[in-house]
């Protein structure tokens, strides 16, 4: 019997989801997720990646069950898995969508089309967010992202035939599974490989040590899965949205401004066509007098515009992941590598209160909003002066919510190597000063500093000796001594980029990289100045596309 499988990624759900609708369309469907070693041996992996997904494959299945199917699992890398699944029972087509991930799963994609032209099977993808595969004018982009957001969802099948592997029958998961069980990988029959997929249960699932992935995994995060996405959207959509456009900028308020549909997002819970329409259709739902509702509608939707503009610009140049956007920034910090300033950042000990506290927070709920982001990548790539290549795989493996496409683009941006912005620099303590000005947020993440007087707060090694007794606290041991001084290691560091800038060569290579990856008049916040750099975007006069006012293109795509 001829079937098709339907290979799911980063795109867990039913609905609205052109693959499966596809192939359903054409008889019996194999549902495949497969766990590949190789990419949780990848250095943005972590074990909180991996369990969101456990929950969402969970949600997956009884999706699946409910329409007559099921979703089968296999461990092993995916061309081999393909190979087996073929050589025991050949299919006639293979589909899946488009995936802007990481270099490893650009080049397994390239080696799965290749292993489809030597077997003669079908491979069929579908865009998965308004990305374009081979855009070669960027002018084209923005009508085709909103000709694909303008279209019908597709409806999840009603039924699906299944394909019968010979595993043995699966029993329905429960809904909040622990995932940590499992046999060690080496002792899945075939070794490291399964021999044919099997029907989803807990225990075909290897556990995370199994993986090589540390056990570690922030105790807060967000668990995964449709239900949960969907009702997240709906409280978003209802209520908190009130909130978005004035609230989430400082960490006190962007965890329930914010939101909060990043992660699922990110692993497909939801699709963004379904996210973008059900945004247009409550604002347009709303009455006159819901201004503040509709306002921040109207700005997470700007925000959703710019989610594809940033994946697409590692779909343009997937290069960007690990060299510098603008190829004349070569060499700026590379030579330069501290591991003690790196050590202090990622252990939450640089001794700027706002900074430490937010890699408390991070590494707690394994979310931070976008300008507490911002800052710590600028204070990593400015006063610490560290290259954002490690510290980019370091915040990869922080955030839950971590989609390639987005972060790489961030994170050149704001560490200054990309050539077409204007350089953000954020003073740790002017941002603890305007967005946690009476210390609630620093004070909740960081018990150390609870009886510090408000004047000392956010600059505490400057406490005398006196006054360090009476709180109960030592600089140096309970509160770190910033490693550098953070006025002249500002200063140096903005020198340093300044002067590189004004050389001819990297002035007169910037026309390039605006060329290919620059934002476009039309767009939220489109247009550039005229220097080339990306214009912040304009008060938002009408229409849902509008970015809000006082905001730039780069700081608006990890704002959900």
């Amino acid at each position: 019997m001829s079937y098709r499988v339907v290979w799911f990624k980063r795109d867990l759900r039913v609905h609205d989801h052109a693959p499966l609708a596809d192939a359903a369309r054409q008889g019996p469907v194999l549902c495949l997720y497969v766990v590949e070693p190789s990419l949780w041996a990848q250095p943005d992996a972590a074990t909180q990646h991996y369990r969101f997904i456990a929950e969402s494959l969970a949600d997956l299945d009884r999706e699946l069950r409910a329409r007559d199917s099921r979703l089968h699992l296999a461990v092993g890398e995916v061309v081999e898995v393909l190979d087996r699944l073929h050589h025991q029972a050949p299919f006639a087509a293979l589909h899946a969508h488009e995936e802007t991930g990481n270099a490893h799963t650009h080049a397994r994609d390239r080696a799965v089309a290749r292993w489809c032209r030597e077997r003669g099977v079908a491979w069929r993808e579908w865009p998965q967010f308004g990305v374009v595969r081979g855009l070669r004018d960027r002018r084209l982009w923005q009508p085709r992202w909103e000709a694909l957001m303008a279209q019908p969802q597709l409806a999840a099948p009603e039924r699906l035939v299944p394909v019968d592997t010979g595993g043995e029958p699966a029993q329905p998961l429960a809904s909040d599974l622990p995932y940590t069980g499992g046999p060690p990988l080496c002792q899945i029959p075939g070794g490291p490989f399964s021999l044919h997929p099997r029907p989803w249960s807990a225990t075909a699932l290897p556990s995370a040590p199994a993986l090589g992935l540390p056990p570690w995994e922030a105790p807060q995060r967000q668990r995964g899965g449709r239900a949960r996405g969907l009702a997240v959207l709906d409280d978003f959509l209802s209520d908190r949205s009130a909130r978005y456009r004035g609230g989430i900028s400082s960490p006190l308020s962007a965890p329930d401004a914010c939101s909060r549909l990043s992660a699922h997002l990110a692993y497909g819970n939801l699709g963004l066509r379904e996210v973008v329409q059900a945004t247009r259709a409550t604002r347009r739902a709303l009455p006159p007098e819901a201004a503040r509702q509709k306002q921040g509608l109207q700005a997470f939707h700007s925000r959703l515009y710019w989610h594809c503009h940033f994946i697409q610009k590692l779909e343009s140049e997937p290069e960007l992941e690990w060299r510098n956007l603008h190829r004349g920034y070569d060499g700026l910090r590379e030579a330069d590598w501290n591991p003690a300033h790196f050590d202090a950042l990622t252990q939450g000990r640089t001794g700027w209160p706002m900074v430490d506290a937010c890699v408390a927070m991070l590494r707690a709920t394994g979310w931070l909003n976008f300008r507490m982001r911002a800052m710590l990548v600028s204070v990593a790539a400015y006063p610490l002066w560290l290259h954002w290549r490690e510290v980019g795989h370091w915040l990869a493996r922080e955030f839950l919510d971590y989609e390639p496409g987005i972060h790489w683009p961030q994170v050149q941006m704001q560490s200054g190597t990309t050539g077409i912005n204007a350089t953000r620099v954020y003073n740790p303590v002017k941002q603890a000063l305007d967005h946690d000005p009476h210390g609630h947020f620093v004070r909740r993440w960081l018990p150390a500093l609870r009886r510090v007087p408000d004047s000392w707060l956010f600059e505490p090694w400057r406490m005398p000796p006196d006054l360090q007794a009476r709180c109960g606290v030592r600089v140096g041991d309970d509160i770190p001594v910033p490693p550098v001084d953070l006025a002249t290691a500002l200063r140096q560091a903005k020198d340093r980029l300044h002067a590189l800038r004004r050389q001819p060569a990297v002035k007169a290579a910037q026309a390039a990289v605006v060329d290919k990856h620059g934002s476009r008049r039309g767009m939220p916040g489109g247009g550039r100045n005229a220097r080339g750099e990306e214009r912040p975007a304009p008060k938002a006069r009408r229409g849902p596309t509008s970015a809000p006012s006082g905001t730039t293109a780069g700081q608006l795509s990890l704002d959900f």
